[in-house]
């Protein structure tokens, strides 16, 4: 997929330019004077070549990307197109004294191995361990390659282990604030239900309607039930808040039969007492209140001289 147009690249260009410092214009001033070079000895190449061609086997990914999925069939097709054309855009790697560990293109480079080739080109770069994790991510986000929980992960990981705050973490992605947010928020579904959006059976407007579940079971039994019905995100947020509101609303506790028909007898003799309806409520906790009934003022005079004399 081509890279998109806009901040991300300017974005990446400034991690490369700004931060790596006088390594980088060494290396850049020695790449003008390469290009100049071939240019002058052909007219015919239409691509520059590039710095460094290093054994594939000393290549090593960083087992620290962002990305942990690769789509086979995706990576085949790149094979192929690697195996007519080459690798177009070299590797951005750097120095561990005995390997070369990937900063970004694992792709191209498992791609490569696929491909069957002995070498790959290679650009060197000395980075520090949060700008590596800043490039491997935009570059990843700029290639839509990162599923939302990956993505979600390197986020955190921003801010777990370079104290980056979240709208720093927006400024150097070119995403908005609320974005990067919602995405991490993703983190505190179970982990059963970030695989079905890993695996892309539920959507990210789904699992967000989850994310108000506390309960990890319930969560992923719902994610089962959206899956299965194909349910859509509005009907998942139905579902959910109903689900909460029945959360909510306390079971009613059932009366005791025993004291329902006791209350009852109760009743029915202060209603030979009074001469009127009369009825006992019973609540949950074995209170209740004892309701008694009048037609007319004479009637509620009469009652209450009774209960007087009753006293």
């Amino acid at each position: 997929m081509a890279a998109k147009k806009g901040g991300l690249g300017k974005g990446l260009d400034s991690l490369l330019v700004n931060k790596v410092g006088t390594d980088h214009a060494t290396t850049a001033t020695k790449e003008k004077a390469v290009s100049t070079a071939k240019k002058k000895s052909t007219k015919k190449e239409t691509t520059e070549t590039p710095d460094t061609m290093i054994k594939i086997s000393l290549v090593e990914p960083n087992r620290e990307q962002p990305r942990k999925h690769f789509d086979e069939d995706g990576l085949l097709e790149l094979a192929e197109s690697i195996k007519q054309y080459g690798i177009l855009q070299p590797l951005l790697v750097q120095d561990k004294n005995g390997y070369y560990e990937i900063i970004a293109g694992e792709r191209r480079w498992r791609a490569a191995k696929l491909a069957g080739l002995k070498e790959v080109p290679v650009i060197v770069r000395n980075l520090s361990e949060q700008q590596i994790v800043e490039i491997s991510l935009i570059e990843n986000i700029q290639r839509e390659n990162l599923n939302p929980i990956e993505e979600a992960q390197a986020f955190r990981r921003l801010m777990e282990e370079f104290h980056l705050k979240q709208d720093e973490i927006a400024e150097r992605v070119s995403k908005s604030r609320t974005a990067v947010t919602n995405s991490m928020r993703l983190l505190k579904l179970s982990k059963q239900v970030q695989q079905m959006v890993i695996d892309e059976m539920i959507s990210t407007g789904h699992a967000r309607c989850l994310i108000s579940i506390e309960n990890e079971e319930m969560q992923h039994q719902i994610a089962l039930r959206i899956f299965d019905e194909k349910l859509s995100v509005r009907e998942t947020e139905k579902l959910v808040r109903k689900l909460l509101q029945e959360k909510d609303t306390p079971p009613k506790k059932e009366k005791d039969p025993v004291l329902s028909a006791i209350y009852a007898d109760l009743a029915e003799q202060m209603k030979r007492i009074f001469g009127t309806k009369v009825e006992i409520h019973q609540k949950n906790d074995e209170k209740g209140k004892i309701e008694i009934e009048y037609y007319s003022q004479e009637e509620l005079n009469r009652l209450i001289e009774l209960i007087q004399s009753i006293q």
